[in-house]
């Protein structure tokens, strides 16, 4: 893994995943780990994030790093003109490791070939966010104590929601079944339903909150404003499916619910208080997990 871009989740092979998961278990139980006193790391947001560059520069500064890099593309060369494949030669001269956010599909893949050092991709447009996924497979090994056999519901926007494209990949090497909750403009994209046949893997698709009691994790996501060119659709589908605590009375004492956030009103607040809500300790666990990766790429775990 060392020195090996993570810009996909399929970057990783199912060892990697796991021993991942593990050195972020040993960050969760000792957070100040100065093992990188001598780097310096680049955080390239060309798209606003709130929970994954705070969670990442968390991380970088428990380890001891120092962060250099752009929160608002605005304010820099990109205004003027100058192309990806420069800012990334010019920022990877400066720094051991880049963390990027773009809106465009497959740019992370792109600077990862254009970089002189690793890319971690924090987001690219619609397709992928493999640190959040890495996460999410802390959160659901924390909570349910394996990642074997378990039964996912992945509700909401499955159309334009990377998190949920990368966590159905990774969880393809744990024997999952997946219920795809979502109205018919916002159904998984048929790839990834081709890539669950090929490889025997059970889901169901439904478009209505149904079966709830089967679930062991029940992952919501926000319908996307900013994925949309058409309004009009984006209005008709916004608020499709909203959790109540009612809802979850006949469900499994173990379930939690995940969701990658910002939430809008896609789960109620009153399940804010309800034990089988996860979802804030789960961006907890960003920190930890983005310790693991960086550590695990710079070769120090």
């Amino acid at each position: 893994m060392k020195n090996k871009s993570l810009v996909s989740i399929n970057d990783y092979s199912k060892e990697e995943i796991l021993h991942v998961l593990n050195i972020s278990k040993d960050f969760e139980n000792n957070k100040n780990q100065p093992l990188l006193s001598d780097k310096i790391i680049a955080s390239l947001f060309f798209e606003p994030s709130t929970r994954t560059r705070l969670s990442f520069d968390t991380a970088i500064n428990r380890l001891g790093a120092r962060v250099v890099g752009f929160t608002d593309s605005a304010s820099t060369s990109t205004v003027k003109g100058e192309s990806l494949k420069d800012t990334i030669k010019m920022v990877s001269n400066y720094s051991d490791l880049i963390v990027m956010r773009h809106p465009l599909e497959g740019s992370a893949r792109y600077a990862a070939e254009q970089s002189d050092v690793p890319i971690i991709n924090a987001g690219d447009g619609a397709n992928q966010h493999p640190t959040q996924t890495l996460l999410d497979l802390y959160s659901i090994q924390k909570t349910q104590g394996t990642l074997e056999n378990l039964t996912i519901f992945l509700i909401g926007d499955l159309k334009y929601g990377r998190t949920v494209h990368s966590l159905l990949m990774a969880m393809s090497h744990f024997n999952p079944t997946f219920f795809f909750v979502a109205p018919e403009e916002m159904r998984m994209p048929k790839e990834y339903r081709l890539f669950l046949e090929q490889k025997g893997i059970e889901y169901f698709e439904q478009t209505k909150m149904e079966n709830l009691e089967k679930g062991d994790i029940l992952y919501m996501t926000r319908v996307q404003k900013e994925r949309f060119s058409d309004l009009l659709e984006f209005e008709r589908v916004k608020n499709s499916y909203i959790i109540k605590n009612a809802m979850l009375e006949n469900t499994k004492e173990t379930m939690r619910i995940l969701h990658p956030l910002p939430r809008v009103n896609e789960i109620d607040v009153d399940v804010d208080t309800n034990p089988k809500a996860y979802y804030f300790k789960q961006a907890e666990n960003g920190v930890y997990v983005r310790m693991g990766i960086i550590a695990a790429i710079l070769g120090i775990k």
